[in-house]
């Protein structure tokens, strides 16, 4: 049977329905333009399970669990899910990490960035250039026989094994809720103030994440596969999805008064260009390097991927220094260590794309 999310028509329709679901998730309680950020949700994750202290932004985002648990139903359910791993696992690791790393300078996944724009937000425009900057940068190296190996087939539990962590996180999460105006509840960690404490409801969170898990696994939807597709082979098949959610979003945001123009007193996002642009370029390559996405590795590692679900445990891994050791950026700006790390990520990756190479 066709899969008809996959046509054109269909990653459209997709794109229009996360661009809708992100600005109700955000009229609904979740943080201002902030209806979804993998890379912000992840961080608040690792702060819920104490990787960080970092008081207000600590929360365990049914979302996550939501991409993962739907793209895994849609995987079994069209008979996709495929148990496999690759080669170069700890690289894997280190451009999730650095991925982080970048994505909390900038305060936002390319999800975000996109989103903060259909909000208002102007300080994004050089967070998506710097974006599309990393994204070609990595496709010279896709050009020049960058790869990190083929994947292969392995025992069917170990595709299993990131769905079940992430449903033990949404069991965890029942037996641990939240007690309003503490900061602890059992085994997990919840902020009182911040975006951490801003949240939809559990069961829309959790509801809307399996939507979008199901729906993107089918679409094959990705944001660094929007614009890589576009720099490597002039094909709009993805990208379209991705201007057909920054449409919605913003058409949803001028509906429900959420649309706030301007530079300045932006939510969770700060006005030094410059790291917003770089911090968005050490994002992109890391994730071209990677083969996609955050909510692309979030979507594969649900239908089996090992690769993918060793990128998002980087990922936790990163948020949880970013914050430790001073490197996300606030309301204030990038920090000094995070300017440090910034560069070191962008030599890390570098490395990665000129040594990580087939030979003819």
């Amino acid at each position: 049977m066709k899969n008809l999310l996959a046509t054109k028509r269909g990653i459209v329709g997709v794109g229009v329905t996360i661009g809708i679901l992100a600005s109700l998730l955000q009229l609904w309680g979740n943080p201002a333009n902030m209806g979804i950020c993998v890379a912000c949700f992840v961080r608040d994750m690792t702060g819920a399970l104490g990787l960080h202290r970092a008081a207000v932004v600590q929360y365990l985002r049914p979302e996550i669990m939501g991409f993962v648990l739907g793209s895994f139903i849609a995987a079994y359910a069209f008979k996709e899910f495929k148990s496999r791993v690759g080669s170069a696992p700890l690289v894997r690791f280190i451009l999730g990490f650095f991925a982080m790393i970048g994505a909390l300078i900038f305060l936002g996944c390319p999800w975000r960035a996109v989103l903060r724009l259909s909000g208002g937000d102007f300080n994004a425009i050089f967070g998506l250039f710097g974006l599309a900057v990393g994204i070609w940068i990595g496709t010279l190296f896709l050009k020049n026989g960058y790869n990190l190996g083929s994947s292969h087939k392995t025992y069917t539990s170990v595709g299993w094994i990131f769905p079940v962590i992430m449903l033990s996180f949404l069991i965890l999460m029942f037996f641990n809720p939240i007690i309003t105006g503490e900061a602890k509840s059992g085994v997990l960690f919840y902020s009182v103030e911040g975006p951490g404490s801003m949240h939809a409801p559990l069961f829309i969170s959790l509801g809307i994440g399996l939507i979008i898990g199901f729906l993107a696994q089918r679409s094959r939807f990705c944001t660094m596969g929007a614009i890589r597709d576009v720099i490597l082979f002039k094909q709009t098949h993805l990208f379209m999805g991705l201007v057909s959610m920054a449409v919605a979003a913003f058409v949803m945001n001028l509906i429900l008064n959420q649309f706030n123009p301007g530079f300045e007193n932006q939510p969770i996002a700060h006005t030094m260009q410059v790291w917003n642009f770089s911090g968005m370029v050490l994002a992109g390559l890391a994730f071209t390097l990677a083969g996609g996405c955050p909510g692309r590795q979030l979507f594969l590692s649900g239908e089996g991927d090992g690769d993918a679900a060793v990128f998002v445990i980087g990922m936790l891994v990163g948020a949880g220094f970013a914050h430790n050791f001073g490197l996300a950026s606030s309301g204030a700006g990038a920090t000094m260590a995070g300017i440090i790390a910034l560069f070191i990520g962008l030599v890390s990756c570098l490395l990665i794309g000129f040594t990580m190479k087939e030979s003819f």
